[in-house]
């Protein structure tokens, strides 16, 4: 992460339209038999550079296999990205990639751009075949939607079992003048991205190569897409995306990257904890930070850990203070642990310290634990200044409920 000094970001209106050079539109075409918005656009005025972050799931979908053809073959740049929720078209086969390739080239032909220059995302339900009458219907009319003013419709547009929406932009301030970014994603079940989230996009008006913002986009999501878990499950479909337009003109060099990093980072964050307070069932927000690890690959492993285990998830649900949970969970980690220097805190009160509970403060942590945003600290005890914090959801009964219907 740069060590430079944070520079100014200001929360502005827009989600991916904030910035100068980009359109979106979404609207139902029929993929989604409830009727609600399916596809969605993001579009540039013209083929602009451009970074993704795909599932390190081995079982990869038909769209992240295409999209990834895509950049290697423009050598990172595109002009469209277009997304149907409703149907992951994962595990589908030979038909899954045509579909897919199908897609790209139905909004390259409606835009009028190269179909390599088209990146394609789904999500929805695994292992079944898109509609490709209803996308042969809508993407020439979401084409034909793109508005200044789309990103609402389209943050929409790419929701599965999402509660809400997910949208954010930032003007970042630089001693040469100011850009912006902008953002929206989808996520709420299946999510532990190890690289980014269900569904993300990015976008800026900053002027940088793809290389430098592919650069950004890792390190920002390190701390964000990549920090974030609902479940442990990590998706067929996960991947995020970034474009630079370059229309504010302030170029990104080594002086500015700081800048860059911490725009993406802001709307990353901002809609990383959109996902884990709308996980499925999810009724609080949790970080987990865990301190004295040795490495902060440690303390990213051991938080982890924590962060997926049901029995802390649950019991976070229910209220209940049980350091115990937090303590077993760093211990079977696999990192440096030692039980006679660890710590366990709860908001500001400290449960265990040295070996030795603290029950009488129980009480009061149960009080705490009513809050919607929870945070917890785990000192692994391991001698080092290793240190990551990871974001995730209690688990409750609603969770399960919705995952035995999925499909029914």
């Amino acid at each position: 992460m740069p060590t430079a000094e944070r520079p100014i970001t200001t929360s502005i209106v827009g989600g991916v339209t904030a910035p100068l050079g980009f359109r979106a539109s979404g609207l139902a075409c029929g993929i989604k038999a409830s009727g609600r918005p399916d596809l969605a656009l993001i579009a540039a005025a013209r083929p602009v550079p451009a970074a993704a972050i795909f599932t390190t799931n081995q079982a990869k979908a038909a769209p992240i296999l295409v999209s990834h053809e895509h950049l290697g073959a423009t050598t990172g740049t595109a002009q469209l990205i277009v997304t149907n929720s409703g149907c992951a078209n994962a595990c589908t086969g030979p038909q899954g990639m045509a579909d897919a390739r199908e897609m790209a080239s139905l909004t390259a032909t409606a835009a009028g751009c190269s179909p390599s220059q088209v990146l394609v995302a789904s999500t929805g339900v695994i292992g079944v075949n898109l509609k490709m009458d209803a996308l042969r219907r809508g993407i020439p009319a979401a084409v034909a939607a793109l508005a200044g003013d789309g990103d609402d419709r389209a943050a929409e547009a790419i929701m599965t079992t999402d509660p809400f929406p997910k949208s954010h932009a930032v003007e970042v301030t630089t001693k040469s003048g100011a850009f912006r970014v902008g953002g929206m994603a989808k996520g709420s079940g299946m999510i532990e991205p190890r690289m980014a989230t269900m569904l993300g996009y990015l976008t800026t008006d900053a002027k940088v190569d793809a290389a430098t913002l592919r650069r950004a986009l890792v390190d920002a999501s390190r701390y964000t897409f990549n920090a974030i878990t609902v479940d442990g499950e990590s998706s067929t479909n996960d991947c995020v995306f970034a474009l630079a337009s370059g229309d504010s003109g302030i170029a990104i060099d080594d002086e500015t990257y700081p800048a860059l990093f911490e725009g993406l980072r802001a709307v990353a964050l901002d809609l990383s904890l959109g996902i884990v307070r709308g996980g499925e069932g999810a009724t609080k927000l949790i970080a987990i930070t865990v301190s004295g690890a040795r490495t902060d690959d440690e303390a990213w492993t051991a938080a982890r850990v924590i962060a997926n285990s049901p029995l802390v998830k649950t019991a976070v649900h229910g209220g209940d203070p049980n350091w115990g949970r937090l303590i077993a969970a760093a211990g079977r980690s696999g990192v440096t642990f030692s039980l006679d220097a660890a710590t366990v805190q709860i908001g500001s009160l400290v449960l265990f310290k040295n070996g030795q509970p603290f029950d009488g403060l129980a009480p009061q942590a149960a009080e705490y634990l009513r809050n919607k945003e929870i945070a917890i600290e785990v000192g692994l005890g391991g001698g080092g200044s290793g240190h990551a914090t990871v974001y995730t959801c209690d688990l409750s009964a609603e969770y399960v409920k919705i995952n035995a219907e999925y499909r029914t």
